[in-house]
C-alpha cells in the first residue's frame, strides 16, 4: 500500500521521534511504500530512514523552494511546482494517509485532505496519529463542528484517530482489506 504521510520537517524531542520510528519501521517491515514530502531533515528524515532501513519504498514529492532539501536516494522523487500541486501530487499517489505530528503546513495539508473526502473528492482512509496527545485539542473541534452541525458527514467517516502507530496500521489495512 503507498500510505501518504503528512508530518514536520521539524528536529523533535523523543515523545515524537520514538513512536514516529516505530510507525515507520512498521510500514517497511509491512512492505508499504511511504509517500512524503520528500525532506532530508527533521522528522520527515527519520520516518523516511525507518521505512527504508526496514524494507519500504520512497517517493517523495518536494516543492521547487526546497528542492535542495529533498532526499537524494528516495526510489522516486518529484518537484512539484507549488505547494497546490505538491498536496495534489501526494494524494494522487498514495491510497491511504496518515497526519503525524506537524506545524502550520500539516495543519494545511490534513484540512485540505479532509476537505476533499467530505466532498467526495476521494475516499482514502485519513487517520490522525495522536502521539502524545498532539491532536486532542483538534478532536475535540472537529467534535464540536459535528455536534453544531457544520459536518455534512458524521466525523467517523472522515477520520480515525490512532493513538499509536499499530492503531493507525492496522486501521489502514483493515480499510484496504488486508486484514
Amino acid at each position: 500500500m503507498n500510505i501518504c504521510v503528512f508530518l514536520s520537517a521539524a528536529d523533535l524531542d523523543d515523545r515524537y521521534t520514538v513512536p514516529a520510528r516505530e510507525f515507520a519501521e512498521l510500514l517497511g517491515r509491512g512492505g508499504h511504500t511511504l509517500v512524503w514530502g520528500g525532506s532530508e531533515s527533521g522528522l520527515m528524515k527519520l520516518v523516511a530512514d525507518g521505512v527504508q532501513e526496514s524494507g519500504g519504498r520512497l517517493v517523495g514529492v518536494s516543492v521547487d523552494f526546497l528542492a535542495a532539501k529533498a532526499r537524494t536516494n528516495a526510489d522516486e522523487m518529484v518537484i512539484a511546482k507549488d505547494l497546490a500541486e505538491r498536496k495534489a501530487l501526494l494524494l494522487a499517489k498514495s491510497d491511504a494517509i496518515v497526519i503525524m505530528v506537524g506545524g502550520t503546513g500539516t495543519l494545511d495539508e490534513a484540512t485540505e485532505i479532509l476537505e476533499l473526502k467530505k466532498h467526495g473528492k476521494h475516499t482514502k482512509p485519513v487517520v490522525l496519529l495522536n502521539t502524545a496527545g498532539f491532536y486532542d485539542g483538534l478532536r475535540q473541534q472537529f467534535q464540536r463542528m459535528e455536534d453544531e452541525g457544520f459536518l455534512p458527514v458524521p466525523l467517523t467517516e472522515l477520520v480515525f484517530f490512532a493513538k499509536d502507530g499499530v492503531g493507525a496500521l492496522a486501521y489502514l489495512e483493515e480499510s484496504a482489506g488486508l486484514r
